[in-house]
């Protein structure tokens, strides 16, 4: 389990395919303090490490991950949110996030708004994946609240310091991001669909 807020950014060091799946090398401020076989979150995406060295550590995406999320598009050097499993016992400064994701979105507008950004996202409805205004949503990791909230589409109000803290100071009209809906939210629909 997560919190959506970002520790820090990783960089991607290698990407290597092996079958069907990707081991994927991260540099990272956080590698000193990790171990084989901890969870920690990848653009919102929960993976275990699976080798360490000094600097880097490894992760594998397999098949069923790559299909539902953007950790195949990675490319050397690009940047990723990351985000180490909550303790038990501090504080939930975000919201619950699990690290599965549930589906793409694709940005569909960025502007300024006196200090801060709007951010616009549409995704496939047909999925059933619900959003609310004032509701939450994860973005590549980031827990945040939804605003104007449509069917297959919502926007985001980003203040400047996750803008500078996290990958939405890289994100463009086309970039995809991947999207984990609110875990209540989701029962919810699941419920009133089996009724």
């Amino acid at each position: 389990m997560f919190t959506g807020i970002i520790e820090t950014l990783g960089k991607v060091s290698s990407i290597e395919a092996i079958g069907g799946n990707l081991d994927i090398t991260i540099e990272s401020s956080l590698t000193s303090e990790l171990k084989i076989d901890q969870s920690v979150a990848h653009n919102g995406v929960c993976l275990t490490v699976v080798s360490l060295t000094d600097t880097t550590y490894t992760v594998t995406a397999i098949a069923e991950t790559l299909n539902k999320t953007n950790l195949g598009r990675l490319k050397t050097n690009d940047s990723v949110n990351l985000e180490r499993a909550m303790i038990l016992g501090s504080r939930l400064d975000g919201h619950i996030v699990q690290g599965h994701v549930d589906q793409t979105g694709e940005c569909t507008s960025v502007r300024e708004d006196n200090g801060s950004w709007i951010f616009s996202f549409t995704y496939d409805a047909a999925t059933g994946n619900p959003t609310i205004e004032k509701g939450s949503i994860t973005i590549d990791g980031t827990s945040l609240t939804v605003v104007n909230s449509e069917k297959n589409s919502f926007d985001v109000a980003i203040i400047p310091f996750t803008y500078e803290h996290t990958r939405f100071n890289t994100y463009k009209v086309g970039t995809i991001v991947n999207l984990e809906f609110d875990v209540i939210g989701k029962y919810v629909a699941k419920l009133i669909s089996l009724r």
